[in-house]
């Protein structure tokens, strides 16, 4: 099955406040008939780049059955991690990078590696949602999510 996973993140321009994560999936069931699924949650003393892997993680998370993910994000972060094998490197150095710097969110890297080992997930790097709706919806989401604390999901994805 092919899923689109559209993700954003908010730190909110400080690294000690708030934060939150927008994520949409869109498919289509086996009817043929397209579905959308909207997930958000906020946090509290956090950075852009967890926020953006949250994004990207608990889409992954979501779907029930291996799926073929075409993963859009406005994260260079991300996105470049996986296309340029950086993951790969810092695994193979002990998640160190350079003259044995700590690579930061090795937590996050982990879980995200662990969320997409049954799919085969492919990264796109859009410019500034490059006016993508759906990556506009994940801005919203992951700002209203920032401004609040709890979690804000619409429940029900059936693949």
């Amino acid at each position: 099955m092919q899923v689109k996973l559209y993700t954003d993140g908010s730190a909110r321009g400080n690294p000690d406040g708030p934060g939150g994560y927008g994520a949409v999936l869109e498919y289509v069931d086996s009817k043929g008939e397209l579905h959308t699924k909207e997930i958000s949650q906020g946090y509290k003393k956090t950075t852009n780049n967890r926020m953006e892997m949250m994004a990207v993680i608990v889409g992954l998370e979501a779907l029930n059955r291996p799926c073929r993910v075409e993963v859009y994000s406005d994260s260079q972060y991300v996105v470049n991690a996986f296309n340029q094998h950086w993951v790969e490197g810092w695994i193979k150095k002990g998640w160190k990078r350079g003259k044995n710097e700590q690579v930061k969110n090795v937590d996050l890297w982990k879980r995200l590696l662990e969320a997409k080992k049954e799919h085969e997930v492919v990264f796109h790097w859009i410019k500034g949602h490059a006016g993508h709706p759906q990556n506009e919806r994940c801005d919203e989401l992951a700002t209203t999510a920032a401004d609040g604390d709890g979690l804000l999901t619409d429940e029900g994805l059936e693949l």
